[in-house]
């Protein structure tokens, strides 16, 4: 078992007011002591009352020169922007940060604003920039173990798996529990290591302290065995979760992802619509729009929501790079997809991104530098239907009908119904594929020399180099 037990020693945080859940994590802001300082620990929950924060504001701007205050008030108006996709909370949230930072210095130990200013970061899309703020905590008091879950996402998000189990392997050690055997699941299944990571799942769900974390870590369950194709168990968790908080809008999301993968459309619509209510994120309106469209023939009216929640948060100082790019990659202009998702990898190179980019970059016609992100996507081990789906289109279109084949079928063993619009073009590509041609398939591993092609010039069709992917056999 890991060291911690789950509890905190006595009197550590005193006063605990806030509770925040980012990309998964969760977090609690209290005071300890006569110091003023913010101490962080990940739990789960919802923000208080608006007038809990109406009294927190005043209780801020009646101590100016309390640095612990103004971090509380900071963190829980971030928590209110991520549990209500509410991005108009984060300029304030910033605001409040800074005032912390400024009236006691990260220099002179104020770990909670710097742990919090790297969950604001995280909340808007700035996984770079949370990884900066996370690494510096770490290097000044590599004992904060509240700053771990932070990195382990960061790093995710970046690309670097090896840094997120190390971190992982840290929360572990210095604390243990609920949040560290959840976040470590996370790390094991973007390894790969799929059923390890369930198990950890489940046991992260019997080890939560209370309901509120309980819900989390059921949640999250819910997300893994969604991953697998196993979609009994993943509705079996999310209604777990949802029958102690029924407005948690994330699983009220993944529920709409089972009903619809599961043929049961009209109550897949109707929980979509109870999700985007609880928290509009562009991500849902996508998934619903597709859903339209798999049964209507066109989801033109969900896809105008989700660009225009994209554009509002952008306002806030939110990135939604990677979510537009997959919108307008599959249901809008391609070459923008392209644009927008090339900045993205500059700045966060993880699989997400990888994947996106390369099927954008097909979408466009440039299959050869589209198969090296689609390479580089699944290399980590991690077994995403939608990535392989991703790989096999670009190998097909690219003539490497035994590779295809082969992820194709890969994708559909992984998760039979993994969209409802994508998983049906899966199985229709692969009747077209049929048996292979004369002479057995070009190559059958899907191995192609990488070819240097001259940079385009004028307005002509795209066709960039893109980073070698891994060669041999995939």
């Amino acid at each position: 078992m890991p060291k911690g037990g789950g509890r905190w020693r006595a009197g550590v945080a005193l006063g605990v007011v806030v509770v925040l859940g980012v990309a998964g994590g969760v977090v609690v802001m209290g005071r300890s002591g006569t110091e003023g300082k913010a101490v962080v620990k990940p739990v789960a929950g919802a923000p208080g009352s608006a007038a809990a924060l109406a009294a927190l504001d005043a209780r801020a701007r009646a101590n100016p020169r309390d640095a612990g205050v103004w971090t509380e008030l900071g963190v829980e108006l971030v928590a209110r922007g991520v549990r209500g996709a509410d991005a108009a909370f984060y300029p304030r949230a910033e605001a409040a940060l800074r005032h912390s930072l400024k009236a006691r210095a990260a220099e002179r130990g104020n770990f909670g604003a710097m742990v919090a200013m790297g969950l604001l970061e995280q909340a808007r899309g700035n996984f770079a920039a949370a990884k900066r703020w996370g690494e510096v905590v770490q290097m000044q008091a590599p004992k904060e173990w509240a700053t771990y879950p932070l990195l382990i996402d960061a790093y995710g998000r970046m690309g670097d798996t090896k840094a997120a189990g190390r971190a992982a392997e840290e929360l572990m050690e210095r604390r243990g529990g609920a949040a560290a055997l959840g976040w470590t699941a996370q790390t094991y299944r973007d390894k790969g290591w799929r059923e390890d990571a369930a198990v950890l799942a489940a046991q992260a769900v019997v080890a939560a302290e209370g309901g509120a974390e309980r819900a989390e870590q059921l949640r999250r369950a819910g997300e893994l065995a969604w991953e697998r194709g196993d979609v009994t168990e993943a509705l079996g968790y999310y209604d777990a979760s949802l029958g102690i908080e029924r407005k948690r809008g994330e699983a009220v999301a993944g529920r709409a992802r089972v009903l619809a993968a599961t043929g049961r459309t009209a109550e897949a619509v109707k929980a979509y619509k109870a999700a985007l209510a609880l928290a509009p994120r562009p991500e849902y309106a996508l998934e619903w729009g597709e859903l339209e469209e798999a049964a209507t023939g066109s989801g033109d009216a969900q896809y105008g929501v989700a660009r225009a929640q994209v554009e509002w948060n952008r306002k806030q100082g939110v990135r939604g790079d990677l979510v537009l790019g997959r919108l307008e990659a599959d249901h809008g202009d391609a070459d923008t997809a392209v644009d927008l998702l090339r900045e993205e990898w500059s700045r966060h190179p993880g699989a997400e991104v990888a994947d996106a980019l390369g099927w954008a970059l097909h979408r466009t016609g440039d299959d050869e530098a589209a198969l090296a992100y689609a390479r580089r996507a699944v290399k980590e081990g991690a077994r995403n239907a939608l990535f392989l789906y991703h790989r096999g289109e670009i190998e097909r279109a690219l003539g490497e009908y035994g590779a295809a084949r082969r992820h194709l079928e890969e994708a559909l063993r992984v998760h039979p119904s993994f969209s409802p619009l994508w998983a049906p073009r899966a199985r229709t590509s692969l009747e077209r594929l049929g048996e292979p041609p004369a002479g057995g398939p070009r190559n059958v591993w899907g191995y192609r020399p990488k070819v240097r092609k001259a940079a385009p010039s004028g307005s002509g069709a795209r066709k960039q180099e893109a980073p070698a992917g891994p060669r041999g056999r995939h």
